[in-house]
């Protein structure tokens, strides 16, 4: 549904930037933690054999040391937002950069299976601060014309990180000869693949350092004057800098600092809006998406390609993932948020039966026959495909705008972390249900993609267009 409400005085919507190249150097700078994001929740596909043999495990505990981290993702996220809210942005960008490096160093050199979860979870807690700081902060600092562009820069450096890790851990294995426990340097060659995360998490600390605080965070702790400053940088000289300074702190005395009793409703606890967004991140997680990219090497290699094979296949997954990306990027301010999420869950219906049926085969030689295994990896890739151009930009791009100002960062934090929850449940679950029945396993993927276009259709509004202080 496009929004016909009037544009706000100062015209900040049609403000065309006269620097659009450093606000997109600032929006790239936040969008650091989207790439941390991606590339440590990615990174551990490459080690999860090697996990699974030098600790001698089975599928229920391997399946709980990958997981883990998500629980440190929900309350990341959980608490993000009032972190946020009391220290500001910036100050939560950094903390992420600490606790990504410092989970690197710890994870590439455990003492042992147990320390290996620890220092996942405190990744995870890194990764879910990313997951609600990046898109809150581009959606404060982006002028309203380019916000949904700008604000894909978050799943855009999602998707390159996963990329980025899983080609990173394809030139190590084939460091290490093809044996994820090879040794190169002292480390087993699993160990590189997780410590090598300590390169980008410094380089997201040191661009923390060069980005500018939100202008709606500096207005809420009376810096007028600097978060002018901001405003002038992001929106151009052109603005009516009072009129907008103006805007905002009308949109902020209706509001007040968020908090979780603010999304309490009368029905089935939160309000409505909560409800939608905790939705949304719900279906976007049980299609089943990060098992592409947590146990795509098991994957393959269970129904009989060899490793370097299925470490090749994970990252041509990831190339594709970002091809999407780009697709909803171009297209996600022009055709609108909900027409991508519908043409998105079709395709990934589709392509999720496609992927079940393939794997209802009986495996000859200890393979997939020729026709099945040639649909299962082309399936495999028209899913991520799908995925990418729609749900994978679109939800973030949503969280950042849906909710109304007195209860976003609130809001926000309690649907991501919805969406770890949900990423924990498919994570936790699928090595038990793949031993149990692969084809099954893919059926409910599949019918979770159907049950999500009902939900946009009923429940979720078009927010393309609106300005973040007319969401109400």
């Amino acid at each position: 549904m496009t929004s016909t409400a009037k544009p706000p005085a100062s015209g900040a919507r049609e403000a065309h930037p006269d620097h659009l190249g450093h606000v997109i150097f600032i929006t790239a700078a936040a969008a650091m933690g989207g790439f941390l994001f991606g590339y440590d929740s990615s990174v551990i596909n490459g080690a999860v054999e090697a996990i699974r043999d030098r600790y001698d495990i089975g599928s229920g505990t391997l399946a709980q040391v990958i997981a883990i981290a998500l629980i440190g993702c929900a309350i990341g996220a959980a608490t993000a937002g009032r972190i946020a809210d009391r220290i500001g942005r910036i100050r939560c960008m950094q903390i992420a950069a600490v606790l990504f490096t410092v989970s690197a160093v710890g994870s590439a050199l455990p003492f042992a299976l147990w320390d290996l979860a620890m220092w996942r979870v405190v990744g995870g807690f890194a990764i879910g601060m990313a997951s609600v700081i990046g898109p809150a902060y581009i959606a404060e600092v982006a002028p309203a014309a380019y916000r949904g562009r700008l604000g894909s820069f978050q799943q855009a450096a999602i998707v390159v990180g996963i990329a980025v890790s899983q080609l990173v851990n394809w030139a190590i294995l084939n460091m290490a000869d093809g044996d994820q426990r090879g040794e190169i340097g002292g480390l087993e060659a699993w160990q590189w693949m997780l410590g090598v995360m300590v390169i980008p998490a410094v380089l997201y600390g040191l661009l923390s350092f060069a980005i500018p605080e939100s202008p709606r965070f500096l207005i809420s702790v009376g810096r007028k004057d600097r978060a002018k400053e901001v405003l002038s940088e992001v929106e151009g000289k052109g603005v009516d800098l009072d009129a907008r300074v103006l805007e905002i702190e009308n949109a902020m005395r209706r509001e007040h600092k968020s908090t979780f009793r603010d999304l309490l409703g009368s029905r089935f606890g939160f309000l409505p809006i909560v409800w939608v967004g905790i939705g949304l991140s719900v279906f976007q997680q049980l299609v089943g998406i990060n098992v592409a990219f947590y146990y795509s090497s098991t994957l393959w290699q269970s129904v009989g390609i060899n490793p370097s094979s299925s470490f090749f296949y994970s990252f041509t997954t990831s190339i594709i993932n970002i091809i999407g990306t780009v697709i909803a990027m171009i297209l996600v301010d022009r055709v609108g948020r909900r027409p991508l999420a519908l043409v998105g869950s079709a395709g990934m219906a589709i392509a999720l039966a496609l992927e079940a049926w393939a794997f209802s085969a009986d495996l000859v030689d200890g393979k997939l026959p020729e026709t099945q295994g040639v649909v299962a990896l082309v399936a495999a890739h028209l899913f991520v495909l799908f995925f990418a151009l729609s749900w994978g930009v679109v939800v973030w791009v949503f969280l950042g705008e849906m909710f109304p100002n007195r209860i976003r960062a609130a809001a926000l934090g309690v649907a991501a972390s919805a969406q770890w929850i949900a990423n924990w449940a498919i994570t936790a679950s699928f090595p038990s249900l793949a031993d149990w029945n692969l084809s099954g396993t893919y059926i409910i993927y599949t019918v979770f993609a159907v049950l999500s276009i009902p939900f946009v259709l009923k429940y979720v509004k078009e927010t393309k267009g609106k300005a973040l202080e007319e969401m109400g």
